[in-house]
């Protein structure tokens, strides 16, 4: 199974790409769109365009998006968002699952803890990628989401089939 990650951002969407074969995860690539424009829509698009490009080159099988932190600045909060519905509408519109995370959870699936720093984060990456090299920080955040999103695939797979077993 082939999973993209994706780290939501209206300036930077970092996205990283892996392949699942029961426990063993492999990093096939991982890049950042970065918006181009200054006006709100065209900078949208641009980000559309660039993820939907990701899609039809790695062709994923599922994709997982970070949930997105409420903060002080209503503003930025709005636009994170908006960014954050063209890296949810880009693998729906493709047919694919597309999975949501918390950010703590992401670092407690990829580090252990859910309060861990990124240089934690990107060192636990880099054990469970080897040779992975990070196009930048919002790349090394989207390889640890498809990473948290392949966990809970594996998991959920487990309990299908142990539901499947109790009732056959």
């Amino acid at each position: 199974m082939r999973v993209l990650g994706i780290d939501p951002g209206l300036r930077n969407m970092g996205w990283g790409v892996i392949d699942v074969q029961g426990s063993r995860l492999s990093h096939v690539a991982n890049g950042i769109c970065h918006s181009v424009g200054d006006d709100l829509a065209v900078r949208l698009l641009s980000l559309f365009d660039q993820l939907s490009h990701v899609l039809r080159t790695y062709a994923p099988d599922a994709a997982a998006v970070e949930n997105t932190f409420v903060n002080k600045d209503g503003a930025g909060t709005l636009k994170l968002g908006q960014a954050r519905g063209i890296a949810l509408l880009v693998p729906a519109q493709a047919g694919l699952p597309v999975g949501e995370h918390a950010p703590n959870a992401v670092k407690k699936a990829v580090v252990g803890v859910g309060h861990a720093d990124k240089v934690q984060v990107q060192h636990m990456v880099r054990l469970q990628l080897p040779g992975v090299v990070f196009k930048g920080p919002d790349a090394a955040d989207a390889l640890a989401i498809a990473i948290c999103h392949a966990h809970h695939l594996q998991s959920a797979g487990h309990l299908a089939r142990a539901i499947q077993r109790a009732a056959g």
